[in-house]
């Protein structure tokens, strides 16, 4: 049985769980915060985990799911995650999530450190079904004479809530 959400044909594998070929994009460096949380999500969709660097545009039409993360710098993701958005070529409700690590988060600043990303992918045709975002250990600055916040975040609590949100994506 086939469900069509957007232009991505999917295969039905039970009540509420979907099998779709998922892409992660995902620019992650100083202590590999976001890398951790995309390779928890990767854990449990199954799926492909690369840097903008590694990624052909066009090979985006390959995927139903693509996931787009970074660390957030001065209250957006990172510049290379954002060229990259705007590098992308338009889609047809393309199925996305966004996520990312930061010093400080919750639901109010998550929205405004995706906003960029998320019109940037709208205006692409992307059509967002969730997002994510929890704590990374932040050296930037003036922090790092002080040995920086969050030390050993994400945790285990904070991956497990990474793995929880790829269940639900699946649902969605």
């Amino acid at each position: 049985m086939l469900f069509v959400i957007g232009q991505a044909k999917v295969a039905k594998k039970n009540e509420k769980e979907f099998s779709m070929k998922t892409l992660i994009v995902v620019f992650s460096y100083h202590h590999k915060n976001t890398q951790k949380v995309a390779d928890a999500m990767a854990k449990m969709l199954d799926a492909q985990v690369k840097s903008p660097q590694q990624t052909a545009l066009e090979e985006l039409s390959q995927y139903d799911l693509v996931g787009f993360g970074a660390g957030i710098d001065s209250g957006k993701h990172y510049k290379v995650l954002l060229d990259f958005a705007d590098r992308l070529p338009p889609v047809d409700n393309k199925i996305a999530f966004i996520f990312s690590t930061a010093g400080l988060s919750g639901d109010k600043k998550r929205g405004k450190d995706h906003s960029a990303l998320r019109e940037k992918l709208h205006s692409k045709g992307y059509v967002i079904v969730d997002e994510f975002q929890c704590k990374g250990f932040n050296t930037n600055s003036f922090l790092k004479t002080f040995g920086g916040m969050n030390k050993d975040r994400p945790n285990s609590e904070d991956l497990k809530l990474a793995e929880e949100f790829a269940q639900n994506l699946k649902k969605k």
